[in-house]
C-alpha cells in the first residue's frame, strides 16, 4: 500500500466517541488519518421533519399533539446513551406505530366500541403512541 498510496483512500467513518476508543487501540493511529471530519447531530427541529417524512413515506400521519410529542421524545433520548440521529427517529416512529396498533385494537375490543376500525385510526399516530424515552433502549439503536 505504501507504494500506492496516491492511488488508495481508506474511509473510516463512526460516531466520535467510537472512532475516538478505535484510534485508542493503537497507538499513532489518529496522526497517520489525514483528514478528520465532524459531522454535528441533528438539531430537534430536524429530528422531527426527519420522522415526518418517514411517516409519509409509510402512509402514516401524526396526529394532533404527535409532533410536540416526538420532539420530546427525541430532545430527551439525545441525552441517553446510543442515541442515533435518523436511527433513533426510525426507531421511535417503528413504537409508535407499533403503539397505535394496541392502543386501536384496545379501543376496539372494548365493550363500548363497536369494532369498526376505519383506516384513518390506522394511520394515525397519536402523542401517547411515543415510548417513554428510557422504553426506546429496548431497541437499541444498530
Amino acid at each position: 500500500m505504501e507504494n500506492n498510496k496516491e492511488d488508495l483512500i481508506v474511509v473510516l467513518a463512526g460516531y466520535k466517541d467510537k472512532m475516538d476508543a478505535f484510534y485508542g487501540f493503537i497507538p499513532g493511529m489518529a496522526s497517520r488519518i489525514g483528514n478528520h471530519i465532524e459531522f454535528p447531530d441533528y438539531e430537534d427541529d430536524e429530528l422531527v421533519e426527519i420522522g415526518k417524512v418517514m411517516c409519509r413515506e409509510l402512509e402514516y400521519k401524526l396526529g394532533p399533539g404527535a409532533e410536540p410529542a416526538l420532539k420530546d421524545y427525541l430532545s430527551k433520548r439525545k441525552r441517553m446513551p446510543f442515541f442515533a440521529n435518523a436511527r433513533t427517529v426510525r426507531n421511535a416512529i417503528d413504537l409508535a406505530r407499533m403503539g397505535s396498533a394496541i392502543r386501536v385494537f384496545n379501543e376496539k375490543m372494548s365493550p363500548s366500541s363497536n369494532g369498526m376500525v376505519s383506516e384513518d385510526e390506522l394511520m394515525t399516530i397519536m402523542p401517547d403512541d411515543f415510548p417513554a424515552p428510557e422504553d426506546g433502549l429496548t431497541g437499541i439503536e444498530s
